[in-house]
């Protein structure tokens, strides 16, 4: 007999509990109008992932539990139906200083009105931005049920990277193998999926079927992409990325082994799915920290334009207000290309000056600064009455303000405190410099969202960057050509490479030192940057920890 199942790739919010035990229920009637059997949900579906401190909380502990039964409550009446929740489960016992674990990262079984059974995670990652040990146990038992004739063996997530669950699995009777996950994004992330599952599916002689998590939680992002591969690992199925999706699969019976079939959705490019993590990444964080909308500085340079162009995409140009700040330093392209930008979008664009401002600064300290030159001080003064003037409008209209500084930036201190990062949300964050041209040139030949499109002016993108805070200023003054600062970047602070491994790779000793240097040096800026979105395997956030305060370097 077929079973017909629906992986339930949905986007939670954490902490909202009853609006995601309804979303459940929600999705599980609608799976069974259209005749599934088996709905399975995320991990940690119930709470969202990830809750962080929130899981060492009794009574969040608690409310998860009353969450669950609501779920099997009101889906008793649909008889034959399994539905897989992700919950957290269990405690521990705390003093202030010692704290021994008796809580999993668990998922429950649910028909009928009761809990049919309920399996732990084995298997706890403790790396990148993980720190699923801090809150769990591992589990060590097995979780086999049967559904209309088909025993499914239930893991969770990281299990599914390991031999032994799988294994286990098997053992007790699978015939199909369920991981539900919480995995987030990053460039590349997708593919690697497929590949492992693959091998997964093909060590165990089982299909198998991956329900993912789709949304914005913080400075990660799920991509939802879920899919199910047959037992000699051919993918057989795949959802949508980065949207919501109720994406059924039929397992059927076979000689061999069950065969799984399900719609497959075109390859995707690169950049297409690095622009959409970075939309559903500011949507969601805009969205369910209820922000009316977002405000930014427009300076007529590719960083701005960039975000301005991610924002609209994620909210609409109704909730995009853009302000335009010249100095005595700004060139007149800056601002005619700055109004242009916004006008090709339809948002709202406002010009203050900050002249009159600067030139206060400037008298006021002037009796201090007698004798000495004009220096980065000024260049500063300027960046700061900026973030002053962005953070009195979000202040009294409510919008967030969004910062414009990339990855590249964060990674030399090529930014000013309680300046250009002062805000809310640091959309590009983890994106190199010249992954934002990239970035620039492909939303200029693709209008994902319908906003508009070419909606960057080519001189933005064409133009030497520069901060424009003294006359004829060019970033290359400060920093090596971003081909080479990426480069290094990427080496020293992704892949952990020394810094002579990347001299031996061919790379100018001078250049490798003064990234280096500038990375170690200005971490103490980066702990007071805004939260950004990840869209890298290691972004400066929860998975770069080093200390400010440091002798040794790599």
């Amino acid at each position: 007999m077929t079973l017909k199942l629906c992986v339930a790739q949905l986007n939670f919010v954490v902490g909202d509990l009853a609006g995601n035990a309804q979303k459940i229920i929600d999705a599980a009637r609608t799976a069974y109008a259209e005749g599934a059997r088996l709905v399975l949900t995320p991990e940690l579906s119930i709470c969202g992932y990830a809750a962080e401190d929130l899981f060492l909380r009794p009574a969040f502990t608690a409310a998860c539990d009353d969450a669950v039964k609501t779920v099997a409550r009101e889906l008793a009446g649909l008889n034959g139906l399994c539905v897989v929740v992700g919950h957290p489960s269990g405690g521990d016992d705390r003093t202030k200083s010692v704290a021994v674990q008796r809580r999993f990262n668990a998922a429950s079984v649910l028909s009928e009105g009761r809990v049919l059974a309920t399996y732990a995670k084995r298997e706890l990652p403790n790396y990148q931005v993980f720190d699923e040990r801090r809150y769990f146990t591992p589990g060590h038992g097995v979780c086999v049920f049967e559904v209309q004739g088909v025993k499914v063996g239930l893991l969770i997530c990281e299990d599914a990277w390991f031999d032994e669950p799988a294994a286990l699995a098997k053992q007790a009777g699978a015939e199909l193998l369920a991981v539900i996950n919480a995995s987030p994004f990053h460039v590349g992330k997708g593919g690697e999926r497929i590949v492992r599952m693959a091998d997964r599916a093909r060590a165990a002689g089982l299909p198998l079927v991956y329900a993912h998590i789709v949304g914005g939680q913080d400075e990660v992002v799920f991509d939802g992409n879920s899919f199910c591969v047959d037992a000699d690992g051919t993918l057989s199925g795949h959802a949508p990325a980065f949207k919501e999706n109720l994406f059924y699969v039929q397992a059927v019976p076979a000689q061999a082994a069950i065969k799984l079939e399900a719609s497959i959705v075109p390859e995707r490019s690169l950049q297409a799915d690095l622009w959409d993590a970075l939309v559903l990444g500011l949507r969601d964080y805009v969205g369910k920290n209820r922000f009316p909308g977002v405000l930014l500085g427009l300076s007529g340079g590719i960083d701005s334009a960039l975000v301005l162009a991610i924002a609209v995409d994620a909210l609409g140009k109704d909730r995009v207000r853009t302000v335009m700040m010249p100095s005595p330093y700004t060139a007149d392209i800056s601002w005619i290309d700055a109004r242009d930008m916004a006008n090709r979008l339809g948002v709202v664009y406002n010009e203050i000056s900050i002249l009159p401002e600067f030139d206060a600064f400037k008298a006021s300290l002037a009796p201090h600064f007698v004798g000495r030159a004009e220096d980065t001080t000024e260049e500063n003064i300027q960046a700061r009455i900026r973030g002053t003037l962005l953070m009195a409008l979000s202040n009294k209209f409510g919008s967030i303000v969004v910062t414009t500084g990339n990855k590249s930036e964060m990674a030399t201190g090529y930014c000013t405190l309680y300046g250009d990062m002062a805000g809310g949300f640091a959309v590009i964050k983890d994106v190199a410099k010249t992954l934002v041209f990239a970035l620039a040139r492909w939303r200029n030949a693709n209008d994902p969202y319908g906003t508009g499109s070419n909606p960057i002016p080519e001189r933005i993108i064409t133009r030497p960057p520069s901060a424009e805070l003294r006359a004829d200023q060019t970033d290359q003054d400060s920093l090596p050509p971003y081909e080479v600062l990426d480069a290094i970047l990427e080496r020293y602070m992704e892949n952990d490479e020394s810094l002579e491994a990347i001299v031996a790779a061919g790379f100018d000793r001078a250049d490798v030192e003064r990234v280096t240097r500038l990375i170690k040096i200005n971490e103490y800026k980066r702990r007071q940057s805004p939260v950004g979105i990840r869209v890298t395997h290691r972004s400066f956030g929860k998975d770069w920890r080093y200390p400010i305060t440091s002798h040794f370097r790599a």
